[in-house]
């Protein structure tokens, strides 16, 4: 019997597109396991670089799969539920929640932070010979005020940031550049999170861009 023209097979479950709850809860299984002794901290990194560059659901099992099944009330938020985050805005930001990631370290190669991953007091981002990119426009903060110290030889270290958030450039260019984007917001509520850029850029660059969140280009476009 020949099927239907119109039937559309739907997609494998593992090429579906990973949302930002799903890599949070898989960033989530990765704490519990290292504070579990099952991971050491060289192996939590690795795998948490590695959830925030996953594009799909199928990217993200193999990250956990040697791990055992999570239990209590956390164990019901799995990658399989879509649920985006709802937006949050200036003070809003602050929450009383444990960092996902503090550093993002690389050479001769790339990483990236972004979604609504939870960002601590201090974070540190080191680049030689490669990039980082760390995206704020979806951050929490666990203070409202923060440092991010960035160190780059020959790389360059990318900050996207929101315009409901303050952000205060401090680095040293040696050779380099270190600077931020000219369309910054002219108002800003006063309790909104303030991020410190400090830091040094040798024969490479440090460049801080504010750009609109993405449901905000969906109404502006």
């Amino acid at each position: 019997m020949v099927e239907p023209m119109s039937e559309v097979n739907p997609p494998e479950h593992g090429r579906i597109r990973a949302s930002d709850a799903d890599r949070d809860s898989v960033a989530h299984r990765l704490r519990e396991a290292l504070a579990e002794g099952r991971l050491d901290p060289d192996e939590h990194s690795e795998r948490l670089d590695s959830v925030y560059r996953a594009k799909t659901l199928g990217e993200l099992v193999p990250i956990t799969e040697d791990l055992p099944a999570e239990s209590g009330p956390s164990a019901s938020v799995a990658p399989t539920d879509f649920r985006s985050p709802r937006p949050v805005y200036g003070g809003g930001r602050i929450v009383d929640r444990e960092p996902t990631s503090r550093a993002a370290i690389v050479v001769m190669g790339g990483a990236d932070r972004s979604g609504s991953w939870v960002v601590p007091g201090t974070f540190v981002a080191f680049a030689v010979m490669g990039g980082v990119e760390l995206d704020l426009r979806e951050a929490r903060f666990t203070q409202r005020e923060t440092t991010i110290w960035i160190c780059t030889v020959m790389g360059g270290v990318g900050v996207i940031v929101p315009d409901d958030i303050q952000v205060r450039v401090h680095g040293l260019p040696l050779m380099g550049g270190f600077g931020v984007s000219e369309n910054t917001p002219s108002v800003v509520d006063p309790d909104a999170p303030v991020v410190h850029i400090r830091g040094i850029a040798v024969m490479g660059g440090v460049g801080v861009e504010y750009k609109p969140r993405k449901h905000q280009g969906e109404i502006e476009g």
